[in-house]
């Protein structure tokens, strides 16, 4: 008698978000995030700023960041985070190595990544660390940040590096619908 193993299909589920960029810089962007059983992959593109920019994230299934792709003009930046230990096109990273996340200056979907891997409690907080990516200069270093989950929808995002504060407000995947002064979700998306 032949045995035929059935592999049960994995199941994917794709959205769609564009956010415009708003203030002293323009922009728009599209993004596309694929949830699936191996993880999360946030694949996006920002045009207009001082260059366009392109970016890949891939995410375990637990939200911990696995690689990143960021790519700005003709330079092209790679992240890996593996058992805790960072490296940048290929170069360790010690001084990263508190970092649980990357944040990409150029968009809001990695703010996403600590909103979903925390799941805070309405009235809590989490202070982190973040492989911060500068965009267009494309360079890496270590930041820091606090998230307050003010209501539902609703997160205090501070950057303490920076003394930047806002409140955002998400969707219930934990991406961004606004980030005053910074992003709108595009109508639609």
């Amino acid at each position: 008698m032949l045995h035929v193993k059935h592999r049960e299909e994995a199941r994917v589920r794709t959205t769609r978000i564009s956010w415009t960029g708003i203030g002293s810089v323009e922009t728009i962007e599209r993004c596309t995030t694929e949830y699936s059983d191996d993880g999360i992959r946030i694949v996006g593109e920002v045009d207009g700023g001082d260059e366009p920019c392109r970016y890949a994230v891939s995410l375990a299934p637990d939200g911990t960041l696995r690689h990143a792709t960021i790519a700005s003009g003709d330079r092209t930046t790679q992240i890996e985070h593996v058992d805790g230990a960072w490296t940048v096109d290929g170069e360790e990273r010690p001084d990263l190595a508190g970092a649980t996340d990357v944040d990409i200056t150029a968009t809001p979907a990695t703010n996403a990544l600590p909103i979903r891997r925390l799941g805070l409690a309405v009235g809590s907080r989490a202070d982190i660390e973040v492989a911060w990516v500068q965009v267009p200069s494309l360079e890496v270093r270590l930041g820091r940040q606090r998230y307050t989950r003010v209501g539902p929808r609703a997160y205090c995002f501070e950057s303490r590096d920076h003394e930047f504060r806002r409140t955002l407000t998400v969707d219930a995947d934990g991406f961004v619908l606004s980030y005053p002064g910074l992003f709108e979700r595009v109508t639609g998306s």
